[in-house]
């Protein structure tokens, strides 16, 4: 987000911003855009089991697949802000347009581990640097009351996507197959790709190269991953193996390290005395839990049924799409109770739903109706996530300053991203015997515990650290 400048002749009134002529095609454009980005967070999900029979993929390269998009898309998005402030906003939404659309085409032509997780690693990095990009763009082409529409358009996509996702996901990998949940980005990207330069409008750099934190970008991305493989690595070896304590020290070393660059630079990424506010600390901590076992309980949950219980992709994307919308529901519902109950009571509540909806989940079994098994349980916990990323963004930003509240958002979607990574890795630890060759129930139903317990306590946590009080809205949704 931009910062105000102050007119040295405030006597004089400035002149009205231009108004771009075709900025609702560039809407549109833009749109499009950051819909195929929310789209593979969860669209992989359903392809996983066929592409690990194709690919002989075992339980730590498929849970890579999910994680090293998140991941970079997490961990590099403070960044891509910082250079879409520095060389202008559509330059670097047509530069990461063009490094997503590559790599999803290097990721639907692998041919082995490395070549899909290149592709989605470097997915990552296209998303990182359009997505915040194509938000900066959105609030410098719009202004007043259209603004505020053209927001809550970019805001709505989140929910729209992630239902899509899913099902998208289980269409393409049943028809065409699984490499089409990537190919289908390529003609989208294109055609994106050349309508954008006529219809959104030059902008100036604001800074170059000496405003970027490249250190703390590197920092904290290769902390999260390194802790990342720690837990994958215990699944495998155990918590007490040599590789697993030495990944999760080398990120608790780097995370401290990240700690200090941001304090010592001249332009950090993230500014961590913001994390140190209450309000915050807690909007943080609310979007990690919310997105770590959102995109978790998808994880197990395609697995389930397709490894364990031998459900083809198009009913698997089927059976999820009442949880997708289910996110969608809860997130309306939050939103209106936020403004008259307050932020406290819709976070523990939605907690509470989450730990209801995962707790029932621990029933799962080998045989049996998966619409009686499963389905009320992942409906239940998705409808209490969307009042959790409400809570979230409305506990971040209603109380900061209107300067802040960029930086502020910026700081949740990084949470929303990373915890996404963190959660698959550590439910496909605690689930290793569900994803084993030879499927184990428990594996699931022990995952799915730990999740209950995880969503109760972080209920409890959240009646002392989230502020008590209804929110004043600042005017910035979040990306997701």
């Amino acid at each position: 987000m931009a910062h105000p400048t102050h007119s040295p002749h405030p006597a004089h009134a400035s002149p009205p911003a231009p108004v771009a002529p075709r900025r609702w095609a560039a809407l549109a454009l833009i749109s499009v855009a950051q819909f195929m980005l929310i789209l593979d967070v969860t669209v992989v999900n359903v392809a996983l089991p066929d592409i690990g029979r194709d690919l002989a993929l075992g339980r730590t390269a498929l849970t890579w697949t999910v994680t090293a998009y998140t991941l970079f898309f997490g961990g590099l998005m403070l960044l891509g802000g910082r250079l879409a402030d520095a060389f202008g906003g559509r330059r670097m939404m047509l530069t990461g347009l063009v490094v997503f659309t590559v790599a999803s085409l290097v990721t639907g032509l692998a041919q082995n581990e490395a070549s899909l997780l290149g592709g989605r690693v470097a997915q990552g990095i296209g998303a990182a640097l359009l997505s915040p990009a194509a938000l900066s763009t959105i609030t410098t082409t719009f202004h007043g009351a259209e603004r505020t529409k053209a927001l809550s358009v970019w805001a709505s996509l989140g929910g729209i996507g992630f239902a899509a996702g899913v099902l998208a996901g289980g269409v393409l990998t049943a028809g065409p197959g699984w490499r089409w949940a990537f190919f289908v980005n390529v003609p989208v990207g294109v055609a994106v790709l050349g309508a954008l330069p006529a219809t959104v409008p030059a902008q100036g750099s604001g800074g170059g190269a000496r405003r970027l934190d490249v250190l703390g970008a590197l920092t904290v991305t290769a902390a999260t991953a390194s802790f990342i493989y720690g837990m994958i690595h215990a699944g495998d070896a155990g918590w007490s193996a040599a590789g697993t304590l030495a990944a999760l020290a080398a990120a608790v070393v780097l995370y401290a390290v990240f700690a200090l660059v941001e304090r010592t630079v001249r332009h950090p990424l993230m500014h961590v005395g913001m994390l140190a506010r209450r309000p915050v600390a807690a909007g943080a901590f609310l979007m990690l839990v919310a997105s770590g076992l959102l995109i978790s309980m998808f994880f197990l949950g395609s697995q389930y049924l397709q490894h364990a219980r031998h459900i083809g992709a198009l009913e698997t994307g089927l059976l999820f799409l009442p949880a997708a919308l289910g996110t969608g529901l809860g997130a309306h519902l939050g939103g209106r109770l936020v403004g008259t109950v307050g932020t406290r009571p819709v976070a523990v509540g939605g907690l509470g739903l989450i730990a209801l909806g995962t707790g029932l989940l621990t029933g799962l079994s080998g045989h049996g109706s998966v619409f009686t098994g499963l389905l009320p349980g992942i409906v239940i916990a998705t409808v209490g996530v969307g009042p959790v990323f409400v809570a979230a963004t409305s506990s971040a930003l209603a109380h900061v300053t209107h300067e802040e509240a960029g930086l502020a958002s910026g700081v949740i979607n990084t949470f929303h991203e990373l915890g996404a990574a963190v959660g698959v890795a550590v439910a496909s630890t605690i689930a290793a015997a569900g994803l084993s060759a030879v499927p184990v129930i428990g594996g699931f139903t022990d995952a799915y515990a730990v999740f209950a317990v995880a969503a109760a306590i972080a209920a409890v946590l959240a009646l002392w650290l989230v502020p008590p009080g209804r929110p004043r809205s600042t005017g910035m949704p979040h990306a997701h």
